[in-house]
């Protein structure tokens, strides 16, 4: 299944800066078909891990990572960039494969003990992840596995998640 949702993949050359390839998953998304295989493919790839709450990272682990919730009966908490959430948030700032950005999330998003899936888009060099893991973890909760789309396996994201256990449908 993965290279079926692969070739629905688009690569831009120099976006959103020169020197970057972009993964562009909108040709897949648009297709009939193509979310409910991803959100299979991820779920799959997820067999036997138990969650209460599933952790979508703006904008695009929000796609993935509401369904994947509702396919678990858990709960969906949204990481999200600054100032888009309207209560009390805890923020993390982190490094990114062409600059630096910073997440937050509501401070009572999480109760302590809490088993959470973190669900992106793509994993990259790995800092985004990174960020959202410790917020997870700064509100007592714990961090069961990380889930993403695509991961560049070139630029080592899945070091700076040691101990976590990471799950991709295509890698580059």
């Amino acid at each position: 299944m993965s290279k079926h949702i692969e070739k629905h993949i688009r690569a831009i050359q120099d976006f959103p800066k020169r020197g970057i390839l972009f993964r562009d998953i909108t040709p897949l998304l648009r297709r009939k078909d193509g979310l409910r295989r991803v959100v299979s493919a991820l779920r799959r790839s997820l067999r036997g891990i138990r969650v209460d709450q599933v952790v979508g990272i703006e904008s695009r682990g929000f796609i993935f990572g509401a369904p994947l919730a509702v396919s678990y009966g858990a709960g969906f908490v949204p990481i999200r960039k600054p100032g888009k959430l309207p209560h009390k948030t805890l923020t993390e700032r982190h490094s990114l494969e062409y600059g630096h950005s910073t997440l937050e999330i509501h401070r009572d998003a999480l109760k302590k003990g809490e088993r959470v899936l973190v669900v992106d888009d793509l994993l990259a060099t790995g800092g985004t992840a990174a960020a959202a893991v410790k917020l997870v973890r700064r509100l007592g909760a714990r961090v069961v596995a990380v889930v993403v789309l695509i991961e560049l396996g070139a630029l080592s994201g899945r070091s700076k998640l040691r101990g976590i256990p990471v799950h991709s449908v295509i890698r580059y």
